[in-house]
């Protein structure tokens, strides 16, 4: 039997989201960590066996950081890592924690948006901390952006850790970003991209969850902003109707920028549909004038940098290369 969506009470009521969508507003920025410092690990969308989490947490206390681990970690309930109200229960306590500084998801998967609702983000908004995922987490990260103006980490998750990979350019991203760091990535051009060049917020994460977040109240607010898209095992014409999807809502016309990252194990129908994602990608915005760039190491493989969403960025494409930096207030 499917798990039954949670309504559990705690959250804001609608009056309290009336001046979501002004854009002119102070993104908090919370603390970056300092040795010794905790992290929790939590599971709050699909099921992960603890042991795919070992090197993830000997990592994190060999970067010099404390792990609490989630009643999710390792805990099933058909595809997720709990029920509705188990994972809710498991959120919510390392958003309540004062000992917590960052939560870390173990995975991501599917089922966030069945909780995002019954969280209550009271002591959160009090003693914001460090919120750490990618796929089904960009609920998490578009809800905590747009309602609460506090930023967050679309970064590697535990699994990432594995085979190695803790060594990587990328895990080693989240390490810096969590130290307080000031992002400064560079990547390849592609055939396709716009140049010049842009500065807004950050904001954006996995396609499908993007264009499912429409007309929600954790919905991005796009104008003036650089997005971000990436995505993986989508059919092809799938992504041809999110985007007219994000298209049609008006998340596109406005934007300060555009930046398409990987999308990867991308499937066709028996008929093809006759093209392939970037090209459609391009397809859809090409009207536009804002700079775009394709293939940028955001995505679902390894190649997945630490992006702080919420927090001033610039973005540059020329024709031999694109960089994407983060703005320090003080420049």
């Amino acid at each position: 039997m499917a798990p039954k969506p949670f309504t559990g009470n705690g959250f804001l009521p609608l009056t309290a989201y009336k001046y979501s969508s002004v854009i002119l507003r102070m993104i908090k920025i919370p603390p970056y960590l300092k040795k010794g410092d905790m992290i929790g690990i939590v599971c709050p969308s699909g099921y992960m066996p603890k042991d795919k989490a070992e090197t993830c947490i000997g990592v994190l206390q060999e970067w010099g950081y404390q792990v609490k681990t989630g009643k999710t970690l390792g805990n099933q309930f058909h595809y997720f890592s709990g029920t509705d109200a188990e994972r809710l229960a498991d959120m919510q306590a390392m958003l309540d924690d004062k000992e917590v500084k960052a939560i870390l998801c173990g995975r991501g998967g599917y089922g966030m948006s069945r909780i995002i609702d019954g969280l209550n983000f009271k002591q959160f908004k009090k003693h914001p901390k460090w919120l750490i995922g990618f796929s089904d987490i960009t609920v998490l990260h578009a809800h905590v952006y747009q309602q609460f103006n506090i930023a967050t980490l679309h970064a590697p998750m535990a699994a990432a850790f594995n085979d190695g990979e803790y060594a990587e350019e990328y895990v080693q991203s989240l390490r810096k970003a969590l130290k307080g760091m000031s992002a400064n990535y560079a990547c390849a051009s592609n055939q396709l991209n716009r140049l010049g060049k842009a500065e807004g917020e950050l904001i954006g994460g996995n396609l499908s969850l993007v264009a499912h977040l429409v007309g929600s109240l954790s919905s991005f607010k796009t104008k003036g902003r650089i997005l971000f898209l990436e995505d993986v095992g989508e059919y092809i014409y799938n992504v041809d109707r999110m985007m007219i999807q994000l298209k049609r809502s008006g998340m596109l016309q406005n934007l300060a920028g555009l930046v398409i990252g990987g999308f990867t194990e991308m499937k066709d129908t028996t008929t093809p549909f006759g093209s392939d994602v970037f090209s459609i990608i391009h397809s859809h915005v090409e009207e536009y004038g804002y700079p775009v760039c394709f293939d940028f190491p955001v995505s679902h493989d390894k190649n997945n940098y630490a992006l702080k969403v919420g927090v001033k960025h610039h973005l540059s494409v020329t024709k031999n290369k694109v960089t994407l930096k983060e703005v320090n207030p003080s420049d």
